[in-house]
Parts: structure tokens; C-alpha cells; sequence
């Protein structure tokens, strides 16, 4: 239970107005996001003097999650004070572009490195201002995707990623829904982007594996979130999350949207119906605010959980871009659930913002997590200011293309600096820290924790 602060604390700090925003008036759902996207910036020191651009050492994805939330802010806002931040973060850490950085990468997961490639996926198709020495956003999507399809494991279960890497890593013998999902997502996405059919018939491929095995149902549209190698597959972690729907189902759009088939459509509207089933419940917000329903009501959210509804509510809007037709079964709940969360945002007496959005008020967390899904539905609010679909090669997309991206092409300096003794000390003692605490972590995950 993450609760920050006791309640004579929280007597003594007061409370200020939340953040209330009117949905006929921009420029208050601007006003707000500039607030918390402000304040999702006080956990990072990244871009000071002597500290590691792009780095949190302790969970490194969230890095990712923290630039994607800045570059949407951008793209809805138009405000760019954070844009050299953000692009010398991800630079910083794009390994070979690829994302996969030395100081990182012994107990890197697939999942980790997808929401990296994400992100870059998500800047070429919005045309976020690429960096003036570094890698392309697409080419880093690009390395992710060729780094990741290597591994593919055709050998236990007949195919799929495993979560992790490494033997030494907890959840090695598991293949999950976030990293298999994760990979399909972003091989539609660069399919449309670029109209390779590598991409598309990869996307195919892992869609139909996942299909066949418990982790995607596509007759009911239950997505599980792991199953075990040592099973064959055969059997399902059956936890709820967010983000595994969501990530199938963004997939699935992009492949509608390129392909117009009935196949696909069926995908997304089944998917779609499930998530909204599941996520936003009559109890918790009259069934149009977002909850993450596994952990909010018992307060059992951890850093990783609380991220994945913020991520969520900016995939759904893409899903209504590419697939227009949802749109208006979407963005009724993404207006909802940003009003709700902007509530939310009122502890402290600097807009902090809680968790569980259907209590329209500060419910005494806090963190950076916090302050980032709040950014991200109060930018996705304003796609009805902005109904571009995302950009393609072929539709004013301009992201250099470097289909042999981290495959140890040279071509594109990446700009990041060169690893220090001390970078590699930390990562030898983060290295030892996991191999240790591998028994814990088994634990961990027969509780059913998600797989992050």
C-alpha cells in the first residue's frame, strides 16, 4: 500500500481548489495538463548537471512512460518547453537504437524495451521534432521491433516472447501478454507507418499465436496476462490489467485500419467492449471513468500499476483516430475520466494528483506516477481539437526509416555518451541485486503481480 502521508500530515498541509476543467473550453484542459505535466517532472533530475539523462535505475521503463506522456502533451498543447528534455532522454538511452543500453540491459525485460520503442513509435507518427544528433524515432521503433523478433521462442509453446531475457531473471519461463502484445502493437504500427510487409505479416504472426494460446481468447476476448512454459502454455495468470487489453487492441485498430478486414474489425470491436467492461465499471464511476479495477479499491496499486490506465486512455484515442468509428464510443469516457481526474488533482497545496479518479477528489497519494496519467488524459481529452490520424510515411510522416535498426548498423550516431566505469559498477551491482533477490521475486509472482 503506497499511502504517503498520515492524516494529522495531511490536516496540516491543507488542501487547495483542484484542478476543474470545462470541456467547451481548451485552454482550461491546457491550463490543467500544464499543471501536472509540471509536476511529473519533480521525480526526475535527469537533465541535471551530473545525472544520467532518461534514467530511473530502479524502474527503468518509466522513463519511457514519463517522455511518451511529455511528447503527447506537445503534440495536444503545443507547448514545447519540454521537448530538449524529453529528446535528450530518449536519445540517452537508446543502446544501439534499440533501447536495449549497457547499463540497463541485465535485467532488462521484452516488455521494458517495447514501451521505449513505443514512445519513439508514438513520437514519428505525430512528427515530434527529431533530435538534431541521434538516432530517428522510427529507426528506434525499428531496432526495438528486430531487436525483439529475434527471440522470438518458436522452440517452448510454439512461439511467442518470453517476459524476460535472461535465466537468472524471474518470469523467464513465462510468456506474457504485455510483451507478446507489445510486439504485435508495434508491428502494426510500423506496417501502417512504413506499408512493409514485414511488419504486417509479423503482426499476423504473433496475433495468431497469442490466439492460440490462453493469453487472447478471440471468441470471448479475455486477455490473460501470462502463461508458463513449463505447461506448455496451457494454462493462464488470469489477473486483469489494462494495458494487456489495451495493447492488443491498439494493435488490432492499426491492422483494421490498414487492411480493412472483417477479421480485424471483429478484433477491435470485441476487444474494445471487453476493456470498456472491465476497466470502466458501474460501481466505480457510473461506468465512464477509468479504474484499474485489480488494485484501486483495495488500494494495492504498485509504481507499475498505477501507469498502465494513464497509458490505456492514450492508446484508446488512437484506436478512435485510426478506427473512426469508435469514436464516439470512446471519447465520451476519455471526456469523463479527465474531468474526474483533474479532481483529483488537489492535494498538498500544489495539485497533486491521487489514483483512483472515481473519488473526484485527492485520495493521499502521490508520486510521479500519479501526476503522469493524469497528463495523459487531460492531453487525450483534447484529440477533439486534433482529429488527425496518426501520420504515415505516406501522409506527412517525415521520421527517417532504417529497416536494419539494431541489427549493429552504424548508420545514425546516436549522441549518447559513452558508458562510464561507474555506469557499468551500477549495473554490475543492480546485476547482483537481481540474482539475489530471483527467489523473492519467484514469490512475487505467484502472488499474480503484472508483468513489468
Amino acid at each position: 500500500m503506497r499511502l504517503f502521508f498520515l492524516g494529522a500530515l495531511l490536516a496540516s498541509l491543507g488542501r487547495i481548489s483542484a484542478l476543474e476543467i470545462e470541456l467547451t473550453d481548451p485552454q482550461s484542459i491546457k491550463d490543467a495538463a500544464a499543471k501536472t505535466a509540471y509536476g511529473s517532472l519533480g521525480w526526475y533530475a535527469g537533465n541535471e548537471t551530473g545525472q544520467i539523462p532518461g534514467s530511473f535505475p530502479e524502474k527503468w521503463w518509466e522513463g519511457s512512460a514519463l517522455f511518451m506522456s511529455l511528447i503527447l502533451y506537445w503534440y495536444y498543447t503545443d507547448d514545447d518547453q519540454y521537448n530538449d528534455l524529453v529528446s535528450q532522454g530518449m536519445q540517452w538511452q537508446a543502446g544501439d537504437c534499440d533501447y536495449m543500453p549497457s547499463n540497463y540491459s541485465s535485467y532488462l525485460g521484452n516488455d521494458d524495451q517495447f514501451f521505449w520503442g513505443c514512445a519513439a513509435m508514438t513520437a514519428a507518427e505525430i512528427n515530434f521534432p527529431e533530435a538534431d544528433d541521434g538516432y530517428s524515432w522510427l529507426s528506434l521503433a525499428q531496432g526495438v521491433f528486430n531487436s525483439q523478433v529475434e527471440r522470438w521462442d518458436s522452440e517452448n509453446c510454439g512461439g511467442g516472447l518470453r517476459w524476460q531475457l535472461y535465466p537468472y531473471q524471474a518470469g523467464y519461463l513465462m510468456k506474457n501478454s504485455i510483451s507478446n502484445g507489445g510486439l504485435f502493437q508495434l508491428a502494426a504500427r510500423l506496417a501502417r507507418y512504413t506499408n512493409n510487409d514485414t511488419y504486417s505479416d509479423w503482426a499476423q504472426k504473433i496475433w495468431d499465436w497469442s490466439a492460440s494460446t490462453p493469453l487472447l481468447n478471440n471468441e470471448t476476448w479475455n486477455v490473460a496476462d501470462s502463461v508458463d512454459i513449463n505447461d506448455g502454455c496451457s494454462t493462464q495468470g488470469n489477473n486483469q490489467w489494462s494495458y494487456n487489453y489495451g495493447t492488443y487492441l491498439i494493435g488490432a485498430a492499426y491492422m483494421y485500419n490498414l487492411t480493412e478486414t472483417s477479421e480485424w474489425k471483429a478484433a477491435v470491436d470485441g476487444l474494445l467492449g471487453n476493456l470498456i467492461d472491465t476497466f470502466f465499471t458501474e460501481n466505480l464511476g457510473g461506468g465512464n471513468i477509468m479504474a484499474e479495477t485489480l488494485c484501486e479499491p483495495k488500494e494495492l496499486c504498485n509504481y507499475n500499476e498505477i501507469l498502465f490506465k494513464g497509458i490505456v486512455t492514450t492508446w484508446m484515442v488512437f484506436v478512435a483516430l485510426v478506427v473512426p468509428e469508435t469514436y464516439d464510443q470512446i471519447f465520451p469516457k476519455i471526456q469523463t475520466s479527465a474531468q474526474a481526474a483533474a479532481l483529483s488533482c488537489s492535494g498538498s497545496n500544489n495539485n497533486t494528483c491521487g489514483v483512483r479518479w472515481y473519488q473526484s477528489t485527492w485520495d493521499g497519494w502521490t508520486g510521479m506516477e500519479e501526476q503522469i496519467i493524469a497528463t495523459d488524459v487531460l492531453s487525450s481529452v483534447l484529440v477533439s481539437e486534433k482529429r488527425t490520424a496518426p501520420l504515415t510515411s505516406t501522409t506527412g510522416g517525415n521520421s527517417t526509416s532504417n529497416p536494419n535498426a539494431g541489427l549493429g548498423d552504424s548508420s545514425g550516431d546516436s549522441g549518447t555518451k559513452t558508458i562510464t566505469t561507474g555506469d557499468r559498477a551500477g549495473a554490475a551491482i543492480l546485476t547482483v541485486v537481481f540474482v539475489v533477490l530471483w527467489g523473492g521475486m519467484v514469490g512475487w509472482m505467484v502472488l499474480g503481480e503484472p508483468a513489468v
